[in-house]
């Protein structure tokens, strides 16, 4: 059977082959755009989610899929197997999605929904700290400054004034939603009355104004571990905004900016720095001191070596997180620095070192000679 605007499979815009997980996949897709709680008042998506329902109602099942493949779209629904079984487009909407996912995004939906008064927990926070290169590599406790939520301490989180208490909504009888019909829909909605919480408050408290909470300010000691990096994240656990009607706190979530070393540079768990080093020391060789986190540290310094190479501190990198772990290396790159500022005096005999050296003691050079002379031949 060619594809149509009747073929199921066309409808949910995937191909006859395609697997169960495809097909939810595209429903969930194509239900999301055309419900008409996200079209309120459109006819033509009211008409294309329950064309797609049916589709997937069919589609969805081993049974009603495998008579639809043998009998065809015209000879199938002619047949009076093309309804939805009992079923409408919302319950395949929250069988498919799932009655709590349904609850959350419209506000309504199956038996999943969760009661207004329910306690909730807070929202977490997020804080964004810098420190110190040193700070990372070493650890170090700072304290920071948190606005946040807590419960209000004159109504204990009630909202209501001390001696008084609330009542059940009037409008929706504590429900937190009322009920409209728009086509085929029983639409639910948010009481405006109470807000969606199902309750009144006789009185609000004068301290929070009915709202449970107030905002304050905390004083926090964040223990920074070491060997953290750029977009490390600590969680203190109860530290967030302060729960609804009972619930329990949020969490604070601190993400670590690290601030540029002038010499260190960090990659994962090992580190770079560039060190110069004088011309004689490349050529001779000999034994220089170079900075590590640690403090200072003797590097030997083999003789003929070219600018650029990387010579290795074993285990003077970064510390691990995690016990058990080994700590990284540092690499220090060597960088030939080429003497400048010269008097007569030095020139002289530079020219004079020069002149004494052979070919043998520039090897690079004469190779690339030789091959720049293969090459302009």
């Amino acid at each position: 059977m060619s594809p149509s605007a009747e073929d199921y499979y066309a409808i949910l815009e995937v191909g006859r082959n395609a697997t169960p997980d495809e097909i939810k996949k595209a429903y969930r897709k194509l239900a999301m755009k055309y419900h008409p709680d996200r079209n309120p008042g459109d006819k033509e998506a009211e008409e294309k989610f329950k064309t797609i329902s049916v589709a997937y109602e069919v589609l969805s099942d081993e049974t009603k899929r495998r008579q639809y493949d043998q009998l065809g779209h015209d000879m199938y629904t002619k047949g009076g197997r093309g309804g939805m079984g009992g079923m409408n487009a919302e319950d395949i909407f929250s069988q498919a999605f799932g009655g709590d996912f349904f609850s959350n995004l419209f506000g309504g939906g199956g038996g999943g929904r969760r009661s207004p008064n329910a306690p909730e927990k807070g929202d977490d926070l997020l804080y964004e700290l810098q420190i110190d290169f040193e700070d990372a590599m070493f650890g170090v406790d700072r304290k920071i400054d948190i606005p946040r939520s807590e419960t209000c301490g004159a109504c204990q989180g009630s909202g209501c004034e001390p001696g008084t208490a609330k009542h059940t909504c009037p409008q929706c009888n504590g429900r937190g939603q009322v009920t409209m019909s728009q086509g085929f829909f029983s639409i639910r909605q948010p009481c405006s009355y109470c807000q969606g919480s199902g309750s009144v408050i006789e009185k609000p408290c004068h301290a929070c104004q009915g709202q449970g909470t107030v905002r304050r300010r905390k004083t926090l000691t964040v223990h920074i571990p070491a060997g953290v990096d750029s977009g490390s994240r600590l969680r203190l656990a109860g530290e967030g905004e302060a729960g609804l009607r009972g619930g329990p706190t949020g969490d604070l979530y601190v993400r670590i900016h690290v601030r540029q070393h002038d010499i260190f540079s960090r990659e994962e768990q090992d580190l770079h720095c560039d060190v110069p080093i004088p011309f004689h020391v490349a050529a001779l060789g000999g034994t220089i001191e170079v900075p590590t986190i640690n403090g200072k540290a003797e590097l030997t310094i083999p003789a003929g070596i070219q600018s650029g190479t990387e010579l290795r501190l074993k285990g003077r990198g970064v510390p691990p997180l995690a016990k058990g772990r080994p700590r990284g290396d540092q690499y220090v790159k060597v960088v030939v620095e080429v003497p400048t500022n010269l008097t007569r005096d030095q020139k002289e005999k530079l020219k004079a070192f020069a002149d004494a050296c052979s070919d043998n003691v520039h090897p690079r050079l004469k190779a690339f000679i030789e091959k720049a002379k293969r090459f302009f031949k």
